[in-house]
């Protein structure tokens, strides 16, 4: 079992070190048999992956290279464990940027022990894996199916090449046993241009989806080439879901030509017009079989109810749920059977515990843990619902510290990133830290998030430091009149777009907060907003998606924190990662440059080779120590009422 199991008491608040390391239990993937699973975690300082026999014993495990950030695992039969990761590169001068967090598969082939990298060793395929489109068992063989960048020979002087500096992925079929690979498709001509492929389970090429990123026109072809579908959507939203349930047509979603809704389509591959599927549903994720036909999908809503296509497999996936009623319930994988499923559980009392659900024992038993706390250490946390300013409804996440009553608490306000995202109940290990050290922790579901509809996701359009920052004191103020809060005693935390609302809070806004602590913030809008336009290669979709979502020209200038420092009555804390490709280091720097300039408290911590996601545990910790320790300073837990600044709450 990874991590420990529940104590029956609690003890003193837990160490910032049991929130901030990478969780002892990570995450885990079983085969197809269901005999064996794999799971990362961390065990005696070190990251390794174990894999489990039928047994639950282990019969293999390997450390973790420290600069492989971890993403995904996925097995190929029983044979070999497929690891996605991520590392920042350094890029040469001819790139639009300087660094940029590049993919790559490791094959660890259980019977040798001796993992290799996708594409090492071969000098025409450059970037890693761009993409990867699955694995097909052929012939008692597995293979699998990537993309990758190919360099051309001849022209311009030069052995090889990339045309017109392009950086498009070809699709290659790998022998996961062998390591060969051969290029079974050509990427689409033109800078703005992207091909992706579905696989069907014989390994073949099943649909192709074509894009034209500088006018938004897209076409959709079958296995002969046949057009299938095509059309045009400028927000470049259009992508492949997966083959239909029967294996009869393809499923692609877009977002309709208003923006006001997402929709699916299911095409017929002998051809046919494209019928709406699944179109009233707001989906966060499928599931697919081997042949990337759906099986099942999630919905996108703090619920996470989710549906499955073939009746036993809804039973057996809606029972699991059942089977732990006052949690929170993800299933993150399953065998080919649909009889032994990997089901994580978090919510009040559980520190996300991770099981295995054996249908044909009708038994689920603990794998592990991801934080090492008591049951009775963990905040309990609810949904509270309130009312914007102007009418909108909606709610947040209240995470209350253990063993204190609900009335006048110190509070941090914690919005999301995104900001297209949601938070929902489960154990957030940045608000059970605040929470372990008596804070209320409130995470708004400002407009702009996901999980509510199209609708309410566009209503934060254009307002970046408007309404999606009143939505933030609105629900403040709802938690102080419940009583729950007491107003005068608030700091606001958060990272990367929560980073911005937080500097948006002490500059936009005044007098709601005693501390502000900004993880990757943007101070800056108009140079974030410039930047990514021209590390993108003026790339037309996605300058029209921002300035769609936040603006341009003088509304992003009348909305950067930066050029309103002089407002600032209150700490600053920054944070930021040096290996950030997200949201830029100098968004930060410059922000605390600005803040020194006008007399302004500003401290500034410098997390060394991290990246914008806190993957190190060491930088992780150091940043939750700096911004727990900042806001005890400014904001203590047990100090007077009277001590706070005179505030109200809007």
């Amino acid at each position: 079992m990874i991590g420990a199991p529940f104590a029956a008491v609690a003890a003193e608040p837990a160490p910032l070190a049991t929130y901030g390391h990478l969780p002892d239990f990570e995450m885990a993937s079983i085969s197809p048999s269901g005999d064996h699973i794999a799971i990362l975690a961390n065990v005696g300082g070190l990251r390794r992956l174990v894999v489990l026999d039928a047994k639950r014993q282990p019969t293999f495990q390997t450390v973790i290279d420290p600069t492989d950030k971890v993403r995904g695992l996925t097995w190929a039969g029983d044979q070999a464990v497929l690891i996605d990761y991520t590392q920042t590169v350094k890029l040469g001068a001819n790139f639009t940027t300087d660094k940029a967090e590049l993919g790559s598969v490791l094959v660890l082939p259980l019977d040798t022990g001796k993992p290799w990298a996708m594409f090492a060793g071969d000098e025409d395929i450059i970037g890693g894996v761009w993409s990867t489109y699955g694995v097909v068992q052929k012939n008692g063989r597995w293979f699998g199916y990537f993309g990758g960048v190919t360099l051309k020979s001849g022209g311009l002087g030069f052995d090889k090449y990339l045309p017109d500096g392009a950086m498009h992925p070809d699709l290659y079929e790998v022998d996961l046993q062998n390591r060969r690979h051969r290029k079974i498709a050509n990427h689409i001509e033109g800078d703005h241009s992207w091909r992706s492929w579905l696989i069907d389970d014989k390994g073949a090429i099943g649909a192709v989806l074509d894009l034209d990123r500088d006018h938004g026109d897209w076409k959709l072809f079958g296995a002969n080439g046949q057009k299938l579908a095509s059309g045009n959507d400028k927000l470049g939203s259009v992508h492949l879901i997966g083959f239909a349930p029967d294996g009869t047509g393809v499923v692609y979603g877009l977002r309709d030509a208003d923006g006001e809704r997402d929709a699916w389509f299911n095409v017929p591959l002998n051809g046919g017009a494209p019928q709406p599927y699944l179109d009233t549903i707001e989906i966060d994720r499928v599931f697919h079989d081997n042949g990337h036909r759906l099986i099942g999908y999630i919905e996108r809503s703090t619920t996470g109810a989710g549906h499955f296509f073939d009746a036993r497999h809804d039973k057996i996936y809606q029972a699991s749920r059942r089977a732990f009623p006052d949690a929170t319930v993800a299933l993150t994988d399953a065998n080919d059977a649909f009889d032994r499923l990997l089901v994580k559980t978090e919510g009040p009392g559980d520190p996300e515990t991770w099981w295995l659900v054996d249908i044909t024992t009708h038994h689920a038993d603990p794998l592990g843990y991801s934080y090492d706390l008591q049951p009775d250490s963990v905040g309990p946390v609810k949904m509270v619902s309130y009312t914007a300013a102007d009418g909108l409804k909606m709610e947040g996440v209240l995470t209350l510290p253990p063993g204190r009553p609900a009335r006048g608490l110190p509070a941090i306000i914690l919005p999301h990133g995104g900001p297209a995202s949601y938070d929902t109940i489960r154990f957030d290990w940045i608000a059970q830290a605040f929470a372990s050290r008596g804070y209320a922790v409130f995470q708004p579901n400002f407009r702009g998030s996901t999980g509510y509809g199209v609708a309410f996701e566009n209503a934060g359009s254009g307002e970046w430091g408007r309404k999606m920052q009143t939505d933030l004191s609105d629900g403040l103020a709802e938690l102080a009149r419940q009583g729950v809060v007491n107003p005068a005693r608030v700091c606001i935390v958060g990272a990367s777009y929560g980073g911005y609302a937080a500097l948006a809070g002490v500059t936009l806004q005044h007098g709601l907060y005693r501390c502000a602590v900004a993880i990757a913030g943007i101070g800056d809008l108009t140079r974030m907003v410039n930047g990514d336009i021209a590390d993108s290669g003026d790339d037309p979709t996605l300058t029209r998606n921002l300035r769609r979502e936040i603006g341009a020209g003088r509304d992003l200038k009348a909305v950067s924190p930066i050029r309103f420092v002089d407002k600032v009555d209150v700490p600053v804390l920054l944070i930021h990662g040096k290996d950030d490709t997200v949201v830029k280091f100098e968004q930060s720097s410059d922000m605390a440059d600005a803040l020194r300039r006008a007399g302004k408290p500003v401290e500034f911590v410098t997390l060394k080779a991290e990246d914008h996601w806190l993957s190190k545990s060491e930088t992780r910790l150091q940043m939750l120590e700096a911004s727990v320790n900042f806001v005890l300073r400014h904001n203590p837990p047990d100090a007077a009422p009277a001590a706070a600044p005179a505030t109200k709450v809007p």
